[in-house]
């Protein structure tokens, strides 16, 4: 069973008469748990959840487009991007808000169809901005404050998929989604 959420926050996430039909993601300390780790050789490792790679997909089968906007660049996140499938995405960005529009306009969307988790001062601009505004648990306490749900799960450790969850439940698709994971082969 997915996180319970306050009915005002399921309303939120309903999005209004639109609906909610993108989601920002940003990666450290959202995708991953923040820690950087640099090998003597300079190459970048990243840890990434399976639970949160999973909601991704699930959000685009029900037509919700995650997006990614990251402040670094890694061929670690590139290839997890890849694997999942996910196509909209800006890497090394030091103007969030720019990305954002940038990558926004070509989908004809505008902030009351976009939700948005971020965990540091950079993602400030687009949880303003955005109609459902979600923060882990181990965000800086300004970013937290102006979220509408702070996760009790950490970057990296399921609070991706919790926003996730929390999209595909106010966009009533949740139940379906998990209806069709959980069928079997001959209909039962």
């Amino acid at each position: 069973m997915a996180a319970r959420f306050a009915p005002e926050l399921l309303l939120r996430a309903q999005g209004g008469g639109l609906g909610l039909r993108a989601a920002l993601f940003d990666v450290d300390g959202v995708l991953t748990d923040g820690s950087l780790h640099i090998s003597a050789a300079g190459e970048e490792v990243k840890v990434f959840h399976a639970l949160d790679g999973h909601g991704l997909k699930l959000l685009m089968q029900a037509g919700i487009t995650p997006i990614v906007i990251t402040g670094r660049d890694s061929p670690a996140v590139r290839r997890r991007l890849t694997d999942l499938g996910l196509t909209q995405a800006a890497f090394g960005v030091h103007d969030k808000l720019a990305a954002a529009q940038r990558l926004l306009a070509p989908l004809a969307l505008d902030w009351p169809e976009v939700a948005a988790i971020g965990d540091d001062w950079p993602d400030l601009p687009l949880l303003t901005r955005a109609a459902l505004a979600v923060a882990p648990a181990n965000a800086h306490p300004d970013v937290k404050a102006v979220a509408h749900h702070v996760s009790a799960l950490r970057g990296g450790q399921g609070a991706a998929r919790e926003f996730c969850d929390l999209l595909l439940m106010g966009s009533g698709r949740y139940g379906a989604l998990l209806a069709a994971q959980t069928g079997t082969l001959d209909g039962r």
